[in-house]
């Protein structure tokens, strides 16, 4: 898409899928894919590109408590809506459609489990749909296709070449599928997608070439194949770098200090411990989650906590530093880097904080997405000596090595 082509786009995330063929009891949207819910991977992938001024999820009403709750935890400087959708997909698109924002030039409708769609496909189609009014992703049928009748029997063979498989994010005018749609509701008319609507309504549509990648979660082995999928990104080069060979290994240390005041909560690696005083600060005061994030951007050289989770944003307040250290985790991961292992040291007179060790231990390995194995926590006092001898305060210490495939 051309640099000068920057039409301000709302994106509708269709989010009203079950977990029947998932064999799960809870939605598809809402599995995990790489500690992560599906459907937060998909708004991300969204918010990978700038023209983005909102995002509307229409959900069950059921269901819009519990991704309120996941987008609560996110940094994201977009605002992302969630509303109620309809009893079909076509109907929860218009209906998020009228709660959207009424700056936009372009809406791009995406399904919840798509969940690895990349910047560059999204960009095809925001630029040809831009041109034409509405474009669709789509990659070439590469099976023979057959119709089928239901009694079983095959009914003709349409020419493959002729057939492609349609993705989404699927992009339109606003005027247009705005109209599409409600033309659609009064002439009851259902199509099985928004660009059957479109062409419906006597619009064209184009396509863009898709992404093989870019799957439709709706079986089981779909999830574990989009594992495979984001695994190998995570190993790969990220954008823009230049690919030398070899191995890149960064080493980065952080340090974090809180004073203990009294009326606060003693949080430290995501564990409460019973103290008759906490940490002081904006957010749960972890001082040991904080020098752990520290020592993983400063290994990444992307500035400090402060930087990513400011003191000052009224989100962050009292807010678990575990959500922070996922917050890094996704932050490094996004520039290729694995985090391969931490070290960390608290100093703190008292209380004894042996019980507490293993809890913390595995708290921050599960936000880092590690083995226990790699995540070493460790707690010194320091012998009566400055103010954590004192008792006035806590500091935690970290090291942290990320590795890069270049």
């Amino acid at each position: 898409m051309k640099e000068t082509l920057k039409p301000k786009i709302v994106a509708i995330v269709a989010a009203g899928g079950t977990g029947t063929r998932m064999n799960s009891a809870l939605p598809k949207q809402f599995l995990e894919l790489s500690g992560r819910p599906i459907l937060l991977h998909a708004v991300e992938s969204l918010l990978g590109l700038k023209s983005v001024i909102q995002v509307v999820i229409a959900l069950p009403a059921g269901q819009i408590a519990r991704a309120r709750a996941l987008i609560r935890r996110e940094n994201w400087a977009v605002p992302v809506k969630c509303v109620r959708g309809g009893a079909t997909r076509q109907e929860s698109v218009r209906l998020a459609l009228g709660r959207s924002s009424q700056q936009a030039d372009l809406i791009l409708v995406h399904d919840a489990v798509r969940p690895l769609c990349d910047r560059e496909t999204m960009q095809r189609v925001v630029s040809a749909a831009w041109r034409t009014g509405g474009a669709i992703p789509a990659v070439p049928a590469t099976e023979t296709i057959q119709r089928v009748s239901r009694a079983g029997r095959v009914l003709a063979t349409p020419p493959r070449e002729e057939l492609q498989a349609v993705q989404t994010p699927q992009g339109f005018h606003v005027s247009i599928l705005r109209s599409a749609l409600e033309r659609a509701r009064k002439a009851r008319f259902v199509g099985t997608d928004e660009s059957s609507v479109a062409r419906w309504a006597g619009h064209p549509v184009a396509v863009v070439a898709g992404s093989p990648a870019n799957i439709k979660i709706t079986r089981p082995v779909d999830l574990q194949v989009a594992e495979l999928i984001l695994a190998e990104r995570t190993k790969g080069v990220a954008p823009g770098r230049r690919a030398e060979g070899g191995m890149q290994m960064r080493i980065g240390q952080g340090m974090d200090y809180h004073r203990l005041v009294e009326g606060r909560r003693l949080v430290l690696g995501g564990v409460e411990i019973a103290f008759e005083k906490g940490l002081d600060g904006h957010s749960d005061a972890d001082a040991l989650s904080h020098a752990i994030c520290d020592s993983l951007l400063g290994a990444a050289a992307m500035g400090d906590i402060g930087r990513h989770f400011p003191d000052n944003d009224p989100a962050n307040l009292n807010r678990s530093s575990l959500e922070f250290l996922r917050g890094v985790r996704r932050i490094v991961e996004r520039d290729a880097w694995t985090i391969r292992n931490v070290d960390a040291t608290i100093l703190a007179q008292r209380p004894k904080l042996a019980p507490h060790m293993e809890a913390m231990r595995r708290n921050i390995a599960d936000a880092l997405g590690l083995a226990p194995e790699r995540v070493s926590i460790k707690a010194t006092t320091t012998e009566g000596l400055n103010a954590e001898g004192r008792g006035e305060g806590m500091s935690a210490h970290a090291v942290a090595l990320l590795e890069r495939t270049t």
